[in-house]
């Protein structure tokens, strides 16, 4: 049933007029006669013809034309709304043919059977029942001559642009583009299209086109001026950008300068702006126009899980703390309120970072933390120093390297231990996934490596972690996502009796192997004594099918396996676990709900777990 209700709409009137130049291929009549008066409205009917309704021009018309939008809407629009709707299409439709290589067509819209050119915008109809959009496309052209010059080595024109393709105005604009950009990545900072030439030719529906650009000067990076901060130094805002000053112009330095100031938070806005002019010496000026972010912010939060209870978490960071964007995070954590895996944990810890501290691309940091580990097998109180340098070699690579002093109180199936070690962390990650959240193709690799000197307490060795994963879709009506992952440790040289009780390895949980209770598995002593492993290696496989486009549905399987040994050698003890999940994807990731059961392994007293999260599992 249509909607209804009172509208006053005005609408103006004026005669049709033709298209010139290639504009002149074309002819649209409009027309709309009204008046301003109280009425009853109703949604208009909207329809398309001319164009067959399964063809991908229908689609295409039809997805930007603003009548059609508008039947679409809860919204009833005025009698005024239809008729400026009506109007704009013209435009809209003429735009979305001359892409698909029609630049003669006859574009006509009635509204009510009534044909009209533009009308005054005081007047308008008492209502609109119907829109019909008439379609008249005539020939399509295609390219003749296609010709653009000169280009720069290595430039990659569209395959679209060539003899014998349709006609398209975005594969124009994208071939003048390209040939910019290759002039650009060399260097040639101005390049512009110099010329164009297009013909056509209605006997053979061809179009001639003969592009040329001027490349310009090669050009060298200028000197760097800041405008917009306040708090932070501009000498800090120059060493963080990095920009090259004095070598050959290059977009990418650019785009990677303006990364490396966002990256600090301490900017909410980052511009880095080319000069109009050429500088002295074929020199090219560039301006950062930065806005500051707010140098202070407070957070907190709550999570209620089945497994860990309450956790409550609160932070205090400052963006800016001594005028060179300098980062601190003072954070608070408890968890394990009211919990199944063990007792309370807390931390409390503060991290400073300093950006571009020995290059553009290498951070300082240093870390003070306290923590308490009340876990299912084990408890922990330590206090951790480190300092380090983090290499952001790119987007997807960073290396971590670091030295430490950790001070720590144990206790596990073999008593209480108080050790003083040495440590030089050492790490590497790989981001190549397409979506931190919700990753659909690409892989991800995490790895630690840490040498640690015993003080007292325990013997000399080296702890190391891997985290692998790798994604891969298939399909796109209805996708499926395989996604696999494999975790590796171990701890080698000290004794199991003397490994430091928190540098072990357990399995079972969420992380690890789903289905099985947290910490589940590990290395058996005899009665009723468990410990951590020495080795431990994880593996899970997921299939995850999209229902729709907010829903979807896993299955999965994990396995894990804990030894006493330093390497995985078989000794040890497998189990694992398989379930099915739930997916909502939101704005932010998908919400998810798992289910799994233990599938082989020793015995545990719970036959199921459940699992709720934000992000896919892995």
């Amino acid at each position: 049933m249509p909607n209804k209700g009172v509208r006053c709409v005005m609408v103006e009137q004026r005669t049709s007029n033709a298209v010139t130049g290639p504009r002149r291929l074309a002819r649209v009549y409009m027309t709309v006669a009204g008046l301003c008066v109280a009425s009853v409205v109703q949604a208009a009917d909207v329809s398309l013809t001319g164009i067959p309704k399964d063809s991908d021009l229908y689609q295409t018309l039809s997805g930007g034309s603003l009548l059609f939008e508008q039947a679409g809407q809860e919204h009833i629009p005025s009698s005024q709304e239809v008729v400026a709707a009506a109007q704009a299409d013209y435009g809209r439709l003429l735009a979305v043919l001359y892409d698909n290589g029609y630049f003669g067509p006859v574009i006509q819209i009635t509204l009510d059977g009534t044909d009209a050119a533009a009308v005054p915008p005081v007047q308008a109809p008492r209502s609109i029942s119907r829109a019909v959009i008439r379609v008249d496309t005539g020939p399509q052209f295609r390219f003749g001559e296609a010709e653009i010059a000169p280009l720069a080595a290595g430039t990659e024109v569209p395959e679209g642009f060539a003899s014998g393709q349709t006609a398209s105005l975005s594969v124009l604009k994208d071939t003048v583009s390209a040939g910019v950009d290759g002039w650009r990545a060399q260097g040639h900072a101005k390049a512009e299209l110099d010329s164009q030439r297009l013909t056509a030719r209605h006997a053979d529906r061809r179009i001639n086109a003969q592009l040329r650009l001027a490349p310009g000067p090669k050009l060298r990076f200028g000197p760097l001026s800041v405008q917009g901060n306040k708090a932070v130094r501009r000498d800090r805002i120059v060493d963080i950008a990095g920009l090259p000053v004095g070598e050959v112009y290059s977009p990418d330095e650019l785009r990677l300068a303006t990364r490396r100031l966002r990256r600090t938070g301490a900017f909410s806005a980052v511009a880095l702006l080319e000069s109009e002019r050429i500088g002295p010496g074929d020199s090219l000026p560039i301006t950062a126009q930065v806005t500051e972010a707010l140098p202070r912010r407070f957070g907190f939060g709550a999570e209620l899980g089945s497994l860990e209870g309450l956790t409550l978490s609160a932070f205090w960071l400052h963006r800016n703390l001594l005028g060179g964007a300098e980062r601190l995070r003072i954070a608070g954590e408890i968890s394990g309120i009211g919990g199944n895996s063990g007792g309370e944990d807390y931390t409390l810890s503060a991290r400073f970072e300093r950006p571009a501290t020995f290059n553009e691309d290498t951070n300082f940091y240093a870390l003070a933390q306290i923590e308490q580990l009340d876990e299912v097998n084990f408890f922990s109180r330590q206090f951790d120093l480190e300092a380090g340098i983090e290499r952001i070699a790119s987007e997807e690579r960073t290396y971590r390297l670091g030295l430490g002093l950790r001070r720590a109180k144990t206790r596990d199936a073999f008593g209480e231990n108080d050790y003083t070690l040495l440590t030089l962390p050492l790490g590497a990650e790989f981001d190549y996934r397409d979506d931190r959240l919700d990753a659909k193709n690409g892989y991800y690799i995490n790895a630690s490596l840490t040498p640690f000197l015993a003080v007292s307490g325990s013997d000399n060795g080296l702890r190391s972690f891997v985290d692998a994963r790798a994604y891969r879709t298939f399909g796109s009506t209805r996708p499926v996502t395989l996604a696999l992952r494999g975790q590796l440790g171990s701890v080698y040289g000290p004794e199991l009796s003397a490994t430091p009780a928190d540098y072990l390895f357990y399995s079972g949980g969420g992380g690890t192997v789903r289905g099985q209770p947290y910490q589940a598995l590990g290395v058996d002593l005899g009665g009723g004594n468990v410990t951590g492993g020495r080795s431990f290696l994880a593996v899970s496989a997921e299939a995850r099918l999209a229902v729709t486009d907010n829903i979807g549905i896993v299955g999965f399987v994990d396995g894990g396996y804990i030894g006493a040994e330093e390497f995985y050698d078989g000794s040890g003890v497998w189990h694992s676990g398989a379930g099915l999940g739930l997916r909502y994807h939101t704005g932010i990731g998908p919400i998810r709900l798992d289910i799994a059961v233990p599938t082989s392994g020793p015995e545990t007293d719970e036959n199921f777990q459940v699992y709720i999260g934000i992000g896919q599992s892995f």
